[in-house]
């Protein structure tokens, strides 16, 4: 039985996807982090107000890059789930 993601994998899927792309299109971002366009919209908007992502205007395209708050997002992350595996949860 395949676990269902939880709302902080999805976001540290996101934040991973931008973390390896310079500017990324939200149709990039919809392909790799395994999201529709609705739900994605509803997580990157939270991202964008929480600083941990930055939306950058172009002509007539939007790009999503990975603010410093985002990489420490995801350091801190990787480390509680260091800590968590070492206890077995």
């Amino acid at each position: 039985m395949v676990k269902k993601r939880t709302r902080l994998d999805v976001i540290k899927d996101i934040l991973v996807v931008l973390r390896n792309g310079h500017k990324v299109k939200i149709t990039h971002l919809i392909y790799k982090s395994n999201l529709s366009s609705g739900s994605i919209k509803d997580y990157l908007k939270e991202l964008v107000e929480n600083g941990l992502v930055s939306e950058v205007k172009n002509s007539e395209r939007v790009y999503y890059q990975i603010t410093s708050k985002g990489n420490q997002f995801l350091e801190d992350f990787d480390k509680i789930m260091i800590f968590s595996e070492a206890y077995g949860l």
